[in-house]
């Protein structure tokens, strides 16, 4: 008997989240719905779900909270992945292909991410002195948008420790993100402390706009994506991430570039795609409706930028929804 593979994701506390959520489900349908995964959503708004999701996503009811708030929800994926191997994607991802291949590379480890190692230098704290004080060499670096867990015992006690490091997440050096710990250095240091390793970072896999600044294109309905970071010394080069070029199989829309056309755009056409509407009719009408409007308001800002800002000074930034905790 072969083992389940499954996709799981979190959308909890706010509709945005679960219409993120909706998004990742349609793309992986779109992309996966031949190969045997199962698509797991873990909610505690289980009644809001659209009819052609509901044909085929698997429920996990949640309490308000049931998780704790901020990214605590995600120091607890060995409770509720299902039996076999969990691929773990974050809500604010897309997905552009099957997604198999993931499940061939990533078996046999316990608890894993997608990264690479960072043994000194600041990554949400100190991690030379974090790594001296737990007597390890180096830690798993990695953006928290994908884990994969393989139910067992070995998984259960990572995530016993990751949540037991969570309160001493400031004792033990850690920098805060959004006022919340963050599990990656948390399931960073769990990980290391029971020797799981990650799956290497190759570009194939995940990517998303912050680590390519210099532009990106993508087309979920044909699995067309790339982004770009430039190479050095480009002023947008981001010198950490190791790629120029990518075509991942994941993109993750961090922040607000869920709130930007090409995301708004694809979503656009997912919806239309689930009830079968023509493909040429639904991305004209997203061009004409949702990317062109952007592309022009956005060189009218550009234009107008400097006059409005000597006429009524800088305008305060606006928190975004998805700052604020869940």
């Amino acid at each position: 008997m072969s083992t389940p593979r499954n996709i799981l994701t979190i959308a909890t506390g706010k509709m945005l989240y679960l219409d993120m959520a909706i998004n990742l489900a349609r793309s992986f349908r779109w992309w996966n719905k031949d190969n045997g995964i199962t698509f797991h959503l873990a909610t505690d708004m289980p009644d809001n779900l659209p009819v052609d999701v509901e044909d085929f996503v698997s429920i996990i009811k949640l309490r308000p909270d049931e998780l704790g708030k901020g990214f605590s929800s995600k120091l607890h994926l060995d409770k509720l992945a299902p039996a076999g191997q969990t691929l773990f994607i974050d809500s604010d991802c897309l997905v552009f292909g099957d997604l198999s291949k993931l499940f061939t590379s990533f078996k046999g480890k316990a608890v894993s991410v997608l990264g690479n190692y960072i043994s000194s230098g600041e990554w949400f704290g100190d991690i030379g002195a974090i790594c001296k004080k737990f007597k390890v060499t180096q830690l798993p670096k990695f953006n928290g948008g994908l884990y994969y867990v393989e139910s067992g015992e070995l998984a259960n006690t990572v995530y016993t420790t990751a949540r037991e490091l969570e309160q001493q997440y400031d004792e033990i050096g850690f920098v805060r993100l959004r006022d919340r710990p963050n599990d990656e250095v948390i399931m960073a240091l769990a990980m290391q402390l029971h020797a799981q390793t990650p799956l290497i970072d190759d570009g194939t896999v995940m990517s998303d706009p912050q680590a390519c600044p210099g532009g990106y294109n993508i087309d979920v309905i044909k699995g067309e994506r790339w982004l770009l970071n430039p190479q050095a010394p480009h002023p947008l080069h981001q010198g950490w991430y190791p790629f120029v070029r990518v075509s991942p199989l994941i993109v993750h829309f961090l922040g607000y570039y869920t709130m930007r056309y090409p995301y708004r755009r694809e979503v656009y056409r997912l919806s239309a795609a689930s009830t079968n509407k023509s493909y040429l009719l639904s991305g004209l009408y997203a061009l004409l409706t949702i990317e062109y409007p952007e592309r022009l308001a956005d060189s009218f800002k550009t234009i107008f930028r400097s006059t409005y800002h000597k006429l009524f000074g800088v305008r305060k930034i606006k928190t975004s929804e998805r700052v604020i905790s869940q």
